[in-house]
């Protein structure tokens, strides 16, 4: 068993995304860089020493970050009894502080998505995917790989594959729906001028598909153009979450929603200032209430 092994097992068999394969990846090669073999044939000792040198070179969050890509490639080890320390499962990273990703409210989300203004095709579309991303709680990646068979307009969904090719529904509004509808009428005017044809959904100005950077250059863009900072697509993803639990809705829909397959991860993904955590006890809890 090998570290080739484990690669081909996380594309082939967890179909783990793009940047999740090539971060296992560097960090794997690295690491039997350093040793000069397998990590396999590590032991406890050795990565440890490895650990050490990386803890003066990296932040908290990026070691932290290789030591959970190192026990994962022990743990398929050890299923497959070829793990030659055992102790290498209970390797331990440093404690990484949890911040919040950076959320907007929602007069700042509406003047986002509503901001490209014009018919041409890059308005129209720049329109279009804020609305998306917003309206959907979509993963920039997500967005990238939708096609034409992806949508479902009657009812204001889009199926998308997610984390894993997990598929799931997630459902758009009005504000989406229209843009989305006028987005593509520009979209089959712009492939006939150019001669060309795809199913992929959102192209850029040569009729190829939308990469993820590029749409965080979109993103961005406008975001600075209102004045905004540190504005990404996951930042609309995130407000997406967030406004939605502001608003009552359970969240069990919302991870649902997110695709994600652990309700930690979306409790991550929301937050909740405490004066209004307060203001719901005062008003819930029977022995907050004051008596008549």
């Amino acid at each position: 068993m090998s570290v080739a092994d484990f690669l081909a097992y996380l594309k082939n068999e967890k179909r783990v995304s793009q940047h999740t394969f090539r971060a296992y990846e560097a960090d794997l090669r690295q690491l039997a860089a350093h040793l000069g073999k397998d990590p396999a044939q590590a032991s406890l000792a050795e990565v440890r020493l490895y650990l050490a040198k990386l803890a003066k070179e990296l932040d908290r969050v990026s070691l932290a970050r290789k030591i959970s890509a190192f026990k994962t490639y022990f743990r398929f080890l050890k299923k497959r009894g070829e793990l030659k320390d055992e102790r290498l499962l209970f390797l331990k990273g440093p404690k990484t502080p949890r911040k919040l990703p950076h959320v907007l409210n929602v007069d700042e989300s509406f003047a986002l998505v509503s901001f490209p203004k014009g018919a041409s095709f890059l308005a129209v579309r720049d329109r279009a995917i804020l609305e998306i991303l917003y309206g959907g709680g979509l993963r920039v990646s997500e967005l990238c790989a939708l096609s034409l068979d992806d949508i479902l307009m009657d009812l204001q969904v889009l199926r998308v594959k997610g984390k894993g090719n997990k598929e799931r529904l997630a459902p758009f509004g009005s504000k989406a729906k229209e843009a989305l509808e006028q987005y593509l009428s520009a979209r089959e005017d712009f492939l006939r001028k150019k001669k060309k044809e795809t199913r992929h959904l959102f192209l850029n100005i040569r009729g190829e598909p939308l990469t993820t950077r590029s749409v965080h250059r979109i993103v961005k863009k406008y975001a600075l153009m209102l004045g905004l900072v540190e504005v990404s697509p996951h930042t609309l993803r995130h407000s997406f979450a967030t406004h939605l639990l502001e608003a009552g809705a359970d969240l069990r829909v919302i991870q649902e929603m997110l695709g994600h397959a652990r309700l930690a991860t979306t409790q991550r993904y929301t937050h909740l200032d405490f004066s209004r955590l307060a203001n719901i006890y005062d008003k819930a809890h029977p022995r907050a209430k004051k008596q008549d």
